[in-house]
């Protein structure tokens, strides 16, 4: 058995909020055409690399981009709720200006100051990051010298690569931008990893739009 644990993580692809600039959090809106291609060539790139389980987010755009990622592969894939996306309260459905619009300091605070991101019945970006990454580190556990996909969203993939980082979360929206299907990938070697991928697109066979 390899010693090294391989974590390659992913966001679910383009959706119709995504074009709409909605916040979508703990809602959800079906894959778009070009959503369902980003999975599609994602899965292509990821064809010959050995993945022995897929840990997905209980969202069904998550799901169904698993599914697409999986296909022809006999690859188990489990939902999980604590690789969900930022539950973002009474902004769901909202587009980015409305939010804006409704609360201009908490919409800073979302991209400017993540520490003081609070809206009525939302989730902490604190919150978020506890229970993400404690799923992957029982995930490491309980699956070592293993290669893992986890398909989950924006936010998700930004914590855990900050975990892996170790940014601070003030910085949490510098680059790389997590496009939709873009790969991380981590190398995990005992208490030691190494990040080789972080928000690749380089499977992708049209040019990248932001969503």
């Amino acid at each position: 058995m390899s010693d090294i644990t391989t974590i390659f993580l992913t966001r679910h692809g383009q959706t119709e909020w995504n074009i709409l600039k909605k916040f979508q959090g703990h809602n959800d809106s079906a894959l778009t055409e070009l959503g369902i291609k980003q999975a599609k060539w994602l899965g292509e790139a990821l064809r010959d690399e050995k993945i022995d389980l897929i840990y997905s987010s209980s969202s069904l755009r998550t799901l169904r981009t698993a599914e697409l990622l999986a296909e022809g592969r006999d690859i188990p894939i489990e939902a999980c709720d604590e690789l969900m996306e930022l539950n973002l309260g009474v902004w769901e459905g909202l587009n980015q200006e409305e939010a804006k619009n409704s609360d201009p300091l908490q919409f800073s605070n979302f991209w400017n100051d993540p520490n003081s991101f609070k809206v009525q019945k939302s989730e902490t970006f604190q919150e978020v990051s506890t229970r993400a990454v404690n799923k992957l580190q029982q995930i490491i556990t309980e699956n070592s010298g293993k290669s893992i996909l986890l398909v989950t969203h924006t936010v998700v993939v930004k914590l855990i690569m900050a975990y892996f980082e170790k940014r601070e979360l003030k910085d949490l929206w510098n680059p790389p931008y997590i496009h939709p299907t873009c790969l991380c990938k981590i190398e995990i070697s005992q208490d030691r990893h190494s990040i080789i991928l972080h928000g690749d697109i380089t499977h992708y066979k049209e040019e990248a739009v932001e969503s």
